[in-house]
């Protein structure tokens, strides 16, 4: 029997590899087991429950101000602790993730072979984003096969000298769980949604990363507060459940009678508010997959994006994080409509929701 590992942690990387668990399971013949790391603790308890999924390792280690380090630590015990138990014949890691290095490094030391799903994404700088590309550049060196989402990100695993017979396009698999959960005659739970009038434009904000703390993140709540004063116009900021990011954000946009601060949605109900919203603003890098594939400009606030092929469709645009920047670009969508519909009708380049059913076929392929 083949016994397949499948590792994850935080939220994104949950919601990115729910659908391959599903898809994998499937396989009779297999025993698929997921080891959850905890990095995100409630954030990806709700993922597992929406997709009625459940964790056969829980690694449980978050903790109050954890660093790098802690996350990175605790990862490779645990990992080390199930590798004891259970020796799986491969590891699926999924991206950028903390966890998902720790977890590469762990199944290296043990002598599994990993796969990493969402391979091959590059910037131009190892401390940028920080610290996701060292963490997918020290996968891709630990990592048996390489599971690429797009020609580009292939390309750039071809370039760093790894043989073409271990890569494979697959598409993102993030797109396979947005459109299993995006529905027409949802109804939103957070009461602050369920007010929202999507007759009137809607801008939907999010920022959390490590780079955009401090100044930029005043920056861009500054930015905010000025957008907010467009006629007609709704914000709505899904604030990151970090303590010092909602500090930075409650204190700046608290009092802004046009700008509606959530607490971070789970995914559903965030996939269904950006499936209305007009546009989205944000630094994420996960969401300038999604919504281009709900037809959605994204303006994304960071100077470089490891995600270029959205960028070169035209649904992307960087705009980075100083607050005159933010305002312009934003104004510039809502009041020009060309543009806002070049943008918005650009094709999605990260695929239509096969692309875990893909992975599955390869894996099913190389493990008979």
């Amino acid at each position: 029997m083949f016994k397949l590992a499948v590792v994850f942690g935080t939220r994104p990387e949950a919601i990115k590899m729910a659908p391959l668990v599903q898809a994998c399971q499937a396989v009779e013949s297999w025993d698929v087991r997921i080891i959850c790391t905890g990095q995100h603790r409630e954030m990806v308890d709700q993922v597992l429950e929406l997709f009625e999924l459940q964790a056969d390792y829980d690694l449980n280690i978050m903790s109050h101000g954890q660093t790098l380090s802690d996350i990175s630590r605790r990862t490779l015990k645990g990992m080390e602790a199930v590798f004891a138990d259970w020796l799986p014949d491969l590891v699926l890691v999924h991206g950028d993730t903390s966890t998902a290095f720790a977890a590469a490094l762990a199944s290296f030391y043990a002598k599994i072979p990993v796969g990493h799903v969402e391979a091959g994404l590059r910037t131009e700088s190892i401390r940028n984003p920080f610290p996701e590309e060292a963490n997918r550049r020290l996968i891709d060196v630990l990592a048996t096969w390489y599971f690429a989402p797009t020609e580009q990100s292939a390309l750039n695993l071809k370039r760093e000298g790894i043989d073409s017979s271990r890569i494979f396009v697959t598409g993102n698999t993030v797109i396979d769980a947005l459109l299993s959960v995006v529905k027409s005659d949802y109804q939103f739970k957070q009461r602050e949604l369920q007010n929202l009038d999507f007759e009137k434009p809607t801008l939907v904000v999010t920022a959390h990363r490590r780079e955009n703390w401090g100044e930029p993140l005043k920056d861009i709540c500054e930015a905010l507060v000025e957008i907010s004063r467009i006629e007609g116009l709704q914000i709505v900021v899904a604030m990151h459940r970090n303590p010092n990011i909602q500090r930075v954000m409650k204190g700046i946009l608290g009092d802004s009678p046009n700008i509606a601060l959530v607490d971070a949605p789970d995914y559903l109900e965030f996939a269904n508010l950006l499936a209305r919203c007009t546009l989205l603003l944000t630094d994420s890098g996960g969401l300038q997959e999604e919504a281009p594939a709900l037809h959605k400009p994204v303006l994304v606030m960071r100077e470089v994006t490891e995600r270029p092929e959205a960028v070169q469709a035209g649904t992307v645009k960087l705009v980075g994080s100083k607050k005159q920047n933010i305002v312009d670009a934003v104004r510039e969508l809502l009041t020009d409509p060309d543009l806002y519909a070049r943008m918005s009708s650009a094709p999605n380049p990260y695929g239509h929701g096969q692309a875990a059913e893909t992975i599955c076929k390869i894996l099913q392929e190389k493990y008979k």
